[in-house]
């Protein structure tokens, strides 16, 4: 286990690494053309009130519209129907929260009482 001077250590020795990375890229030409055409481009899409998401759709139409904007929706659960063979009991249900069920799951274990559901 290292100590804390050894980590004290090599922390500092990796902040140095990071500067000297930092500054080879800060001194790079196509870094800062790219820089510089970035905060261009947020300017204009701030003076339109455009997002990344409106560019994409002006500049590749067929992306944007294979891609539609999701509404947050999920899609409507399946009722399964379980038929307990032990004793020939039924539940449908949409979701596992049900009282039932969860007896079942822990009376046969989860596995064996999913095998038991047909979808619907």
């Amino acid at each position: 286990m290292p100590t804390k001077i050894n980590r004290f250590h090599n922390t500092k020795k990796a902040i140095q690494e990071l500067q000297q990375q930092l500054e080879a890229l800060s001194s790079d030409p196509e870094l800062k053309k790219e820089m510089e055409f970035e905060e261009k481009l947020r300017a204009l899409m701030a003076e339109y009130n455009k997002t990344l998401r409106d560019i994409n759709a002006i500049l590749d139409p067929q992306s944007a519209a294979a891609a539609p904007r999701t509404t947050g929706t999920r899609r409507e659960r399946r009722t399964k129907r379980y038929t307990n063979p032990h004793t020939g009991g039924i539940i449908e249900t949409k979701g596992g929260n049900h009282k039932e069920l969860k007896e079942w799951k822990q009376k046969w274990g989860n596995e064996t009482v999913e095998s038991w559901a047909i979808t619907l």
